[in-house]
């Protein structure tokens, strides 16, 4: 199991075509178009499929702070304008997706506190499409099942015992070892570039702190960060305080003024989920 564990990160690193904006290598197994189209069909069925918000204030509000932000994004991103959809859900959450989509779920209004941590939400998804996360995401895991595959014929050949019970275990190191440090390599990155954008797009940086300290208080517990996709609510708030030395001229020298005015939202009904994106 070891070894194929190891097979399994040489070939990641070996195959790795690609650089994110911070300087990561990257296994991108899709092309752009095709990652546009994927994000435009999912971005339908999600509008087809769940409530959108008539609220006239909170959308005029989200869109503001959105079109403050998204003519900061380089085109070769996305090269056309920005479809932003509030979603009428308590659910604590947002995302963005390849083709210049953005979703945000009226219930992370409760704890964004003014403009400029919605900016930090709208900033970080937004990184995720700048660094081709949903393109990583499913090349490393194409990557891995392929593995898992070669693993199984390699011992059904060689008729290896408790083949189902090294499968097994190669399935959780590969999760634990591999796709998980990913997932938190994801977050971090999308975390740092977003604060970048925010304070481009005169957002004040110091807010993305202050975000994920209300986010803390609001998800009621964590588990471990080794076990989770996403770094702990701590080591965010380390790496956005420590990258404020970083965003903090950017936002002195942005020539972009915020006049986005949050409106008063009504108090949740019940408990949410938090952002898993």
């Amino acid at each position: 199991m070891k070894k194929f564990l190891v097979t399994t990160i040489s070939v990641l690193t070996l195959i790795a075509c690609s650089t994110s904006p911070t300087g990561r290598k990257q296994v991108l197994l899709h092309s752009s178009s095709e990652l546009d189209r994927m994000g435009s069909q999912s971005f339908e069925q999600m509008k087809a499929e769940q409530a959108i918000s008539t609220d006239k204030k909170v959308n005029a509000f989200v869109q503001c702070v959105a079109d403050q932000i998204t003519p900061n994004v380089n085109s070769k991103v996305h090269s056309g304008d920005w479809e932003i959809v509030v979603f009428d859900s308590e659910q604590i959450n947002a995302f963005a997706l390849p083709g210049g989509k953005i979703g945000v779920y009226t219930g992370i209004l409760n704890v964004t506190e003014n403009a400029d941590q919605l900016a930090a939400i709208i900033g970080h998804e937004v990184g995720h499409v700048i660094a081709q996360h949903s393109n990583e995401r499913l090349s490393s895991n194409q990557l891995s099942q392929g593995v898992l595959v070669v693993a199984g014929v390699t011992m059904a050949a060689k008729d290896v015992d408790n083949k189902a019970l090294i499968l097994a275990g190669l399935g959780v190191g590969i999760q634990y070892g591999v796709l998980m440090p990913y997932g938190r390599a994801h977050e971090t990155e999308a975390d740092i570039i977003g604060q970048d954008l925010m304070a481009e797009s005169g957002f004040n940086p110091k807010e993305s702190v202050n975000l994920w300290k209300n986010m803390a208080k609001a998800s009621g517990g964590s588990p471990p960060e080794f076990m989770s996709t996403h770094p702990s609510h701590k080591t965010r708030i380390n790496t956005l305080t420590k990258h404020l030395s970083k965003t903090n001229p950017i936002y002195a020298a942005s020539k972009q003024n915020s006049n986005c005015v949050k409106p008063v939202i009504p108090a949740p009904k019940a408990a949410k989920n938090l952002a898993k994106s």
